[in-house]
């Protein structure tokens, strides 16, 4: 399996967002998109996802055209995991989950629906939540609700648009973690991520856009340079490791400000 996106270009509504953007998926491997508010992180993932289309570039599926597959196989191929969720029917947690077997309606895969979809519940902690409706949930309960879904899809390349955004520690942890271990099983994750220690932390690469350009792409090690992330954020940072894990620390706004810095008088 191979996702890849070269000389990637997408304007929107008169915008530039991505420019020459080359990017590869690997089997086996999370890959973190991070940067800045508006660097064409969740535009790049719509790309590779095959739900837009790029003004100039190509996007490659095993060599083949995304744009050219039809949305079943390709459904069969990909999940992704949106940014929003906007479900707003009152549908049972439970049947959110079985949504994600869809595309297998029909094919030998479905006899393993009940036991891939108590499979994917259990390991996004969201078992207890079966009988509950999706609008009343929490925003964290419903992304896990909505990662579920992603793993019961069972496809080889898994696309996460901010998967621990409302999520506690414990449950950021545990989202990150099943990523990896969906890596580890031979699918090709990609996860957009703001936190910069969660992402060196978990990520076998990072790709560093800004501005619509990949400004970095490689391992944590060789991409966590507080000279890269300072310029890429405008904002100084600290990297440091701590238990065998990179930790990006941004300096506090007193540190950032000059140090004659006018006082602003009190009205």
């Amino acid at each position: 399996m191979s996702l890849r996106v070269q000389g990637v270009d997408v304007t929107i509504a008169g915008h530039q967002v991505l420019t020459d953007v080359d990017v590869s998926i690997a089997p086996g491997e999370l890959l973190a998109l991070v940067g800045p508010n508006g660097a064409g992180k969740t535009t790049l993932l719509n790309v590779l996802a095959g739900d837009l289309e790029p003004r100039a570039g190509s996007v490659e599926l095993d060599g083949r055209p995304v744009a050219g597959i039809r949305v079943r196989d390709l459904a069969r191929r990909r999940a992704v995991l949106p940014q929003e969720q906007r479900l707003a029917f009152g549908f049972r947690v439970i049947d959110v989950v079985r949504m994600g077997r869809s595309p297998w309606t029909g094919t030998a895969a479905e006899d393993r629906d009940d036991e891939v979809v108590a499979a994917a519940m259990d390991r996004t902690d969201v078992i207890h939540l079966a009988e509950r409706i999706y609008p009343t949930l929490s925003g964290g309960e419903k992304s896990r609700t909505s990662l579920a879904r992603v793993i019961s899809q069972a496809t080889e390349i898994v696309l996460l648009d901010e998967p621990t955004a409302a999520l506690d520690i414990r449950h950021s942890e545990q989202v990150l973690t099943e990523a990896r271990r969906l890596a580890r099983a031979g699918h090709a994750v990609v996860a957009v991520l703001h936190d910069l220690s969660i992402a060196a932390a978990h990520a076998d690469r990072i790709c560093v856009l800004a501005d619509g350009r990949v400004r970095a792409d490689g391992p944590p090690s060789e991409v966590m340079r507080p000279d890269l992330l300072a310029e890429v954020y405008g904002h100084p940072v600290d990297v440091i490791t701590h238990r065998d894990r990179l930790v990006v620390i941004p300096h506090t706004i007193d540190d950032a400000l000059p140090e004659e810095a006018p006082c602003v008088p009190t009205p």
